[in-house]
């Protein structure tokens, strides 16, 4: 009768944690707030890579999660330049330094880049029949925006892979498509 009662107690702890992780994992990452957009200074927006720049007094969202990181996890693929002068800002989070855009590297989503903790790691990118290695160097904040650290840029949305050429190039999306694309993308 001992046997039952455990296998019994075994059995409803294992289905409890399995729907607490599934529930865990069906979780949505939703906005925690707004940022509402400024127009910048004349001449301090940099254009480069068709970027976006705040409309003044819209608002736009922003995150502190992003979904679920997977073994194929969706994803949308952006264009910067992580080059001094570049449309990317300042030098790099993770190591405080400017990236040819000849070198595939990347900025992650806030959520994604997870305080860091993926910095200077690779991930692999899939899209258009392709794969490609890049290294982890920087963060696409998706809880600040519109102001001159963001280059006047809104917040990113929270699944974003932002890329430099390199990684457009090794995935052979012809120049004239360069800008937003569908991808997956996982740890390597």
């Amino acid at each position: 009768m001992k046997t039952f009662d455990l296998g019994t107690s075994l059995l409803i702890l294992l289905i409890l944690l399995v729907t607490h992780c599934l529930e865990t994992e069906a979780q949505v990452c939703r906005p925690s707030g707004n940022i509402r957009g400024r127009k910048p200074p004349p001449g301090e927006f940099n254009q480069e890579n068709d970027s976006d720049c705040c409309a003044e007094g819209k608002l736009y969202p922003i995150y502190r999660c992003s979904p679920a990181v997977s073994g194929s996890t969706k994803a949308v693929l952006t264009l910067n330049s992580f080059q001094k002068g570049g449309d990317g800002g300042g030098p790099s989070e993770c190591d405080n330094q400017y990236h040819s855009d000849d070198t595939p590297v990347v900025a992650l989503s806030t959520g994604w880049y997870n305080r860091g903790r993926r910095c200077l790691n690779d991930i692999i990118i899939s899209a258009n029949g392709r794969s490609v290695r890049a290294k982890v160097v920087d963060e696409c904040d998706s809880t600040m925006g519109c102001d001159g650290d963001h280059d006047y840029q809104p917040p990113c949305n929270n699944n974003i892979v932002d890329a430099s050429k390199a990684v457009w190039d090794a995935l052979g999306v012809p120049h004239d498509q360069w800008g937003e694309m569908d991808i997956t993308w996982t740890d390597a």
